[in-house]
C-alpha cells in the first residue's frame, strides 16, 4: 500500500513539475503579450476602453500586458504579420486582408454575439439631420467619407454591395475620401466636410442612443454624438461580426489559457466587457476560419480589380 501510494505520489510530482515546465517555457517565450488596438476612435479613449482587459489578462497569465492603439487599421494588420502583437481584434475585411497576405499568420479566436443572438452588424450610410440628404438616390453628386480602406463596413461592404446596386462610386458621387477611421469619419461628416459617411452599428437597440452596440453607440457614450445631428439612409446586409485572433505561431498552452480567460470576461468584469465591445452585447461565440470565408473572397476580388 505504502509503496503504491508513494509511486502515485511520485507520479504527481513529476506531472505537476512537467505542467509547470510548460508553463514557464511559454512565459520565456512570450515574456510580454502585446495587443494592437484599431484605430478608429481617439488613443486616450482606446485606451482607457481597455485598461481593464490589460489588467484582466496580466493576472491570469501571468506575463506583462502592453496594448499598442494604431493609427489605422493597417498598423495592427502590419503588427501581427511582422510578429510585433500576440492579439487584437479584427474586422473580417482586416482578418482577411492578413489572411491573403499570409495564410498561417493568425488564428480566429471567437467572435461578439449581439444582443438579438446574431453574429452580425450592419454597415450604415449616414448623413447630418439638417442636410436634405434622406436617401441614397439624392446622395447623387454629393461627397462620401469612407472609413479605412481596411474597414469591412467603412469601406469593403459598402462598396461591393453599391456596385451590386449598378452604383460606380467614383462616377455616383462627387467626391470620395477615406476620414482616417470610423470616428473621424462622422466628426468630417458634422463638420460639413463630407455629406455622408459610412460606418458599423449593430442595428439592434434604442437608435437614440446609437443602437446596443458599434461606432455610433461608442461616439454616443464618450459624449461626441447626439443622434438627432445624423440621420441614416442606407443599410447593408448583415457582415460577420470581425474576429479576435492570436498569432499562430504562439504556443498552444498560451492561445488556449487567452481563449479561456476571454470567454470568461462577461461574468468576471461585465463593465470591462462593455467597454471593450463598442457597447451591448449577449457574449463571445467560438469561430473559425470558414466563417469568413465570404468577406476573404469578396477582398480577394476587390484586389483582383486593383
Amino acid at each position: 500500500m505504502f509503496k503504491t501510494s508513494l509511486t502515485a505520489l511520485v507520479m504527481g510530482a513529476t506531472a505537476l513539475t512537467s505542467t509547470a515546465a510548460l508553463a514557464q517555457d511559454w512565459r520565456d517565450e512570450v515574456p510580454v503579450f502585446r495587443i494592437g488596438l484599431l484605430g478608429g476612435e481617439n488613443e486616450a479613449d482606446r485606451l482607457r476602453d481597455h485598461a481593464c482587459q490589460k489588467a484582466y489578462l496580466e493576472e491570469r497569465l501571468g506575463v506583462p500586458v502592453e496594448l499598442f492603439p494604431a493609427s489605422d487599421y493597417a498598423g495592427v494588420m502590419q503588427g501581427l504579420l511582422a510578429g510585433q502583437l500576440e492579439f487584437a481584434g479584427l474586422g473580417s475585411a482586416g482578418y482577411a486582408g492578413i489572411y491573403l497576405q499570409e495564410e498561417d499568420a493568425v488564428e480566429p479566436l471567437y467572435t461578439t454575439m449581439q444582443i438579438d443572438g446574431s453574429l452580425g452588424y450592419y454597415a450604415v450610410m449616414y448623413t447630418r439631420a439638417d442636410s436634405g440628404i434622406t436617401t441614397l438616390e439624392e446622395m447623387e453628386g454629393h461627397s462620401l467619407a469612407w472609413a479605412d480602406p481596411n474597414s469591412t463596413s467603412g469601406y469593403l461592404v459598402p462598396l461591393a454591395e453599391l456596385r451590386q446596386m449598378g452604383i460606380e462610386p467614383e462616377a455616383y458621387f462627387s467626391e470620395t475620401g477615406f476620414g482616417g477611421g470610423h470616428e473621424q469619419a462622422v466628426i468630417a461628416v458634422l463638420n460639413e466636410q463630407y455629406d455622408a459617411g459610412v460606418t458599423w452599428t449593430s442595428g439592434v437597440g434604442d437608435i437614440n442612443q446609437g443602437f446596443s452596440r458599434g461606432n455610433l453607440r461608442s461616439m454616443v457614450d464618450n459624449g461626441l454624438l447626439d443622434m438627432n445631428d445624423i440621420q441614416i439612409i442606407w443599410q447593408s446586409n448583415l457582415i460577420t461580426n470581425g474576429p479576435r485572433v492570436i498569432r499562430s505561431d504562439l504556443p498552444q498552452e498560451l492561445k488556449d489559457q487567452v481563449m479561456g480567460a476571454m470567454m470568461q470576461l462577461q461574468n468576471h468584469d461585465r463593465d470591462c466587457f462593455d467597454a471593450i465591445n463598442d457597447g451591448e452585447s449577449m457574449g463571445y461565440w467560438p469561430i473559425s476560419h470558414s466563417f469568413y470565408e465570404p468577406i476573404i473572397n469578396m477582398r480577394r476580388q476587390l484586389a483582383g480589380e486593383r
